[in-house]
């Protein structure tokens, strides 16, 4: 199975751990960071609000992997098997951090950047949360309503990339319907 069955204050306890890991992180990386490139800027303008693209930091850490949280043996001893591997992952975004493991694609950014604003409207600790409890519900990474509605969006960027359309707006009909 993977996901055990979590009683409402673990859950909260895990959603404290996320929130804390996300905001260590993005204060280790923003020092490296730098601001999107003026290609990266054009290719997602019409998609993100200019402040969001202003506001945004990437560093490509170049060989450099991201740890495991510090948690993840907690989490293994309570019975999770198919916890995520960051340092597998393409790109992690922290907030308004975004650390790749390699080189940034049109494709790649774009469903980072979607993460951007689902923090910028639903804020760290309510991003944990839901991560946390779209886990497991969903029974795995996959099945996160926020990943799904970052790989949703960033498919239809990818189909047609001239077709613009505001991912703030996107995401605040989620938030509205209650889907993550």
């Amino acid at each position: 199975m993977g996901v055990p069955q979590l009683t409402s204050q673990q859950i909260a306890q895990i959603s404290g751990f996320v929130s804390q890991y996300i905001t260590a992180q993005r204060v280790k990386f923003l020092g490296r960071c730098v601001p999107l490139t003026r290609e990266q800027r054009a290719a997602m303008d019409g998609f993100f609000s200019p402040n969001l693209l202003e506001g945004v930091r990437v560093v490509n850490l170049d060989g450099f992997l991201v740890a495991n949280p510090a948690f993840y043996p907690m989490l293994a001893e309570m019975g999770f098997t198919n916890l995520p591997d960051f340092s597998k992952m393409a790109a992690i975004t922290f907030s308004d951090v975004v650390v790749s493991h390699g080189t940034f694609t049109t494709g790649l950014l774009f469903h980072e950047l979607v993460h951007v604003e689902q923090y910028r409207q639903l804020g760290i600790s309510r991003f944990s949360e839901l991560y946390v409890r779209g886990f497991l519900d969903g029974g795995g990474y996959y099945g996160i309503p926020l990943e799904v509605n970052a790989y949703a969006l960033g498919a239809r960027f990818e189909a047609s990339p001239r077709q613009r359309f505001l991912v703030a707006d996107e995401v605040a009909n989620w938030v509205r319907a209650s889907r993550y």
